[in-house]
């Protein structure tokens, strides 16, 4: 590559570049001056890339082909010429009507777009809600089905408890019946001694009389 094509490839690529930063620009004055660097530093890359310099076939007859330059690349120049130069009108057309009608060649945000961006804003919010809604309610069930279950445990510790409670009311009571009635057993053999110790005796008598 000779310092001609070093120079063209510099310059187209400053051009592309400015470009590309007046195109990201609001004003369509400056997307005008942006389309238009950029058009013209791609006809210099195309330029720079297409070749060595050569001798033109229409110029000089008879000339060897390893010594023409390619035609090519120039066509295509040409032809992003004209189509460089049909966007620049149009471009330009827009800035003009935009100041007419506004004072400003401004470019507004376009109200269809904003409501896209926030229905989609919004549906990713409604999204995100519900997956933490489902969350929570899962969470929820998962709460409620271990309440259940512990109170499950404690229904059925308080029924085995209440068994037991009875069960021994049970025994209490039944003791407390054998208690009573061993007191009256014992009671009323009392009795019947104390009654056998007052009576007279038929053979301590006779044995009495003997002795």
């Amino acid at each position: 590559m000779t310092t001609g094509s070093i120079a063209l490839v510099g310059c187209g690529g400053v051009l592309f570049a400015c470009g590309t930063a007046l195109l990201l620009a609001r004003p369509l004055t400056r997307i005008v001056l942006g389309a238009v660097l950029i058009g013209n530093g791609i006809n210099l890359l195309v330029l720079a890339t297409s070749g060595p310099d050569g001798d033109a076939a229409l110029l000089y007859p008879g000339t060897s082909p390893r010594t023409m330059s390619d035609p090519l690349p120039q066509a295509f120049i040409l032809t992003a010429i004209v189509i460089t130069l049909a966007l620049t009108a149009f471009l330009a057309t827009m800035a003009y009507r935009a100041w007419q009608h506004s004072g400003n060649d401004d470019v507004p945000d376009d109200t269809e777009d904003i409501r896209i961006v926030r229905r989609a804003t919004y549906a990713e919010e409604r999204e995100r809600l519900r997956a933490a809604y489902h969350k929570r309610r899962l969470e929820y069930r998962a709460l409620a089905r271990s309440e259940e279950e512990r109170e499950a445990r404690e229904h059925s510790a308080y029924e085995r408890l209440g068994t037991a409670r009875d069960r021994y009311r049970e025994l209490r009571r039944r003791a407390r019946a054998d208690a009573r009635a061993f007191r009256v057993r014992q009671a009323r053999a009392e009795e019947t001694a104390d009654e056998i110790v007052g009576e007279d005796d038929p053979w301590q008598t006779i044995l009495g009389a003997d002795r």
